[in-house]
């Protein structure tokens, strides 16, 4: 089995592959606090025999240092890390293409391989990502906002009368009739029109694009968009995966 696993700010995902399928998925909160035996302890449940591979990409040093004791003590793997130097087959057009998070070639890696090119990815994480792949399957960059948990974070913290309060689908009228729905449907339809119209600038400047969402916050929105074509939760993982087949 060859294990992938995306680290990120929020969220740590973590997959298993036989062969080219993903078997199972989990995800759960990054604390960077976590000790290698406290991993350990979380994966033994999950990952029952010495996986044939390992390949991590991670925005979070702390924990790539704690995965990593963690597979060569208890499964004597050394994982391979989404890091400059490793082939992906991505050309990069970025300046530097050291630069670009690891979470984004990922993605635009399992993205030509389901989806083919020209492509847009939008990866709603902590930070909202867009990512543009050309039809020659180049790299070309993208535009970075913050997340929708980040923003919504944020306002609760700067604005002491106003409840926190989970993304969620609206129900009925776009008009908020109470604080609960005015905050609600303000994230909701703001954050939408933001990703619609953002897709819709980038667009001019690539023709015909696909269009693919990913990412734990992305679902909701997805649903809704007029301009992203389909969700697909596993897009990171499918990347590595493909990235740990080149490097092998």
């Amino acid at each position: 089995m060859i294990i992938a696993i995306d680290v990120g700010n929020t969220n740590v995902v973590i997959g298993g592959f036989e062969k080219e399928e993903l078997k199972w998925k989990w995800r759960i909160s990054s604390h960077q606090e976590r000790t290698p035996d406290e991993w350990w302890f979380f994966l033994k449940e999950i990952i029952l025999n010495p996986p044939e591979g390992v390949i991590i990409s991670s925005v979070v040093p702390n924990i790539s240092k704690s995965l990593k004791k963690c597979f060569e003590n208890h499964y004597g793997v050394s994982p391979l890390f989404l890091a400059p130097g490793i082939k992906t087959g991505l050309p990069i057009l970025y300046d530097p293409p050291t630069a670009v998070g690891a979470d984004r070639i990922a993605n635009a890696v399992g993205g030509i391989k389901k989806y083919g090119a020209p492509l847009i990815i939008v990866d709603f994480g902590t930070a909202i990502t867009f990512d543009v792949i050309s039809e020659k399957k180049e790299y070309l960059g993208g535009l970075i906002f913050p997340g929708i948990s980040t923003a919504s974070e944020a306002l609760f913290k700067s604005a002491a009368k106003l409840p926190k309060v989970e993304l969620s689908s609206p129900e009925g009228e776009v008009i908020g009739r109470n604080t609960i729905s005015s905050i609600r449907n303000g994230i909701f339809y703001g954050f939408k029109a933001m990703v619609d119209g953002t897709i819709r600038e980038l667009k001019k400047s690539i023709k015909n694009p696909r269009v693919i969402a990913t990412g734990g916050e992305g679902e909701e929105i997805s649903s809704a968009s007029q301009e992203i074509e389909a969700y697909d939760g596993d897009l990171t993982l499918i990347g590595l995966k493909n990235i740990y087949e080149l490097n092998k």
